[in-house]
């Protein structure tokens, strides 16, 4: 395939954030993989999401130092990317993606920043799908050898930590439903209606409640265990749904202790927080319980707790394939958080989601704090089988878009 068009420009993100949006065009006539003797164009556009809660590790989102803008990865696809790319044949979406990399020429993409090499890259894949005839989620497949499959929904329903003022100490606090996508949406869509409803009732949130950063309820609770007890009472009345949340530990630990609200914890003091909780609620994962850095209690949860739920790593793992594989090693988790722009490309995605799997770990895809329309993050999952997609809550178009999706891809792969 060669790309015969490349524009770039800034969206807003669901924060009102700016963020980068691709375009690439190409002939149908000029690609390796048809037969055709006419000429169609081809046409893909993507848009990346920005974290607000990221890990070290991550590969760097470049954004102008002082006003926070993306014009500077705006500058670098208009430019040096499309120089580089615009007529030189393709074979495959992952010959171009390790041109990407090989043209950036950092460990963290720093250089032309990984906002700007991602938006290429999933466009390319988008292009690449069209020219072979299938949904992007059979194409995605077919690149990761993978089996595709419906993920559990995995639905932000309250939101704390950095997402939400720290009103409630962790991050996510989800409910996980399970079954196909038709049957578990309207399910999860009745229970968040009604924990808003459940939430508008009590005298904390007398006045209203408000949103967090994921589309979810973002209510205040001085206790520890409230909102636990919101959604096991969720859980008993919804069948087929479990809890799940993602502590981001990292933005809860100072000093050598984990604050939260206005009590401190030791490492040993949280994981017997977490045996407790997993003990006596329907927990499904836990996702980032300690530090990024903390790998020694990483791997004491997993032997306490590994056979019963799964414990993610995020921050930990950060979708770098390296990284992932140590952690397998180490025994330190047994489920990775997927991200495509912790990584830069969707062929380093493919990776560590190849690496997940060597592992024997379960996958899970995500979305993140600061979202756009654009649906990628629905096929990948649906294509490589994740156990579960994390996409927010119903507050926000950008995140129903993504549930959305996943409706269409199940009507698509039924047609098949």
């Amino acid at each position: 395939m060669k790309i015969d068009r490349v524009e770039a420009t800034t969206i807003e993100d669901t924060r009102g954030r700016p963020t980068i949006e691709v375009t690439l065009e190409a002939q149908q006539g000029s690609t390796l993989h048809s037969n055709s003797q006419g000429r169609t164009l081809l046409r893909a556009t993507a848009s990346v999401p920005s974290g607000k809660s990221t890990g070290s590790h991550e590969a760097l989102e470049l954004r102008d130092s002082e006003s926070g803008s993306v014009e500077q990865a705006i500058e670098n696809v208009q430019f040096e990317i499309a120089r580089a790319i615009m007529g030189r044949e393709f074979a495959s979406a992952d010959e171009l993606d390790a041109f990407l990399i090989e043209l950036d020429g950092t460990p963290d993409k720093s250089r032309l920043g990984a906002n700007a090499l991602l938006a290429v890259s999933i466009a390319a894949q988008r292009l690449f799908a069209q020219a072979e005839g299938v949904p992007l989620w059979r194409a995605i497949a077919t690149r990761a050898g993978t089996t595709p499959k419906a993920p559990r929904l995995y639905v932000n329903v309250m939101n704390g930590g950095a997402h939400a003022d720290f009103k409630l100490p962790f991050q996510e606090y989800l409910l996980v439903v399970e079954g196909k996508t038709s049957e578990a949406l309207p399910i999860a869509h009745e229970a968040f209606k009604k924990l808003g409803e459940r939430l508008s009732s009590t005298e904390l949130e007398a006045s209203g409640v408000p949103m967090g950063d994921e589309g979810g309820y973002a209510p205040t609770f001085s206790d520890l265990q409230q909102p636990f007890k919101l959604l096991a009472e969720l859980v008993q009345e919804f069948p087929g749904t479990s809890i799940a949340i993602d502590a981001a530990a990292s933005e809860l630990y100072r000093d050598g202790a984990y604050h939260l609200l206005d009590k401190t914890y030791t490492p040993d003091e949280l994981l017997a927080l977490y045996v407790h909780a997993a003990s006596a609620l329907p927990i499904h994962s836990i996702e980032d319980p300690f530090a990024e850095n903390a790998s020694e209690d990483f791997t004491q949860i997993t032997a306490a707790l590994g056979d019963k739920i799964l414990i993610i790593g995020d921050d930990l793992t950060v979708t770098d394939p390296a990284r992932v594989k140590k952690a397998a090693e180490r025994k330190e988790i047994n489920a990775v958080l997927i991200k495509p722009n912790q990584i830069g490309t969707v062929k380093e995605t493919i990776e560590a989601v190849r690496a997940t799997y060597a592992a024997g770990f379960a996958a899970v895809a995500s979305h993140r704090s600061g979202e756009t329309s654009d649906t990628f993050i629905a096929d990948f999952a649906y294509g490589i089988g994740a156990h579960g997609l994390k996409a927010g809550g119903f507050a926000q178009s950008e995140r129903v878009a993504k549930y959305d999706r996943l409706l269409a891809i199940e009507r698509e792969a039924g047609a098949v």
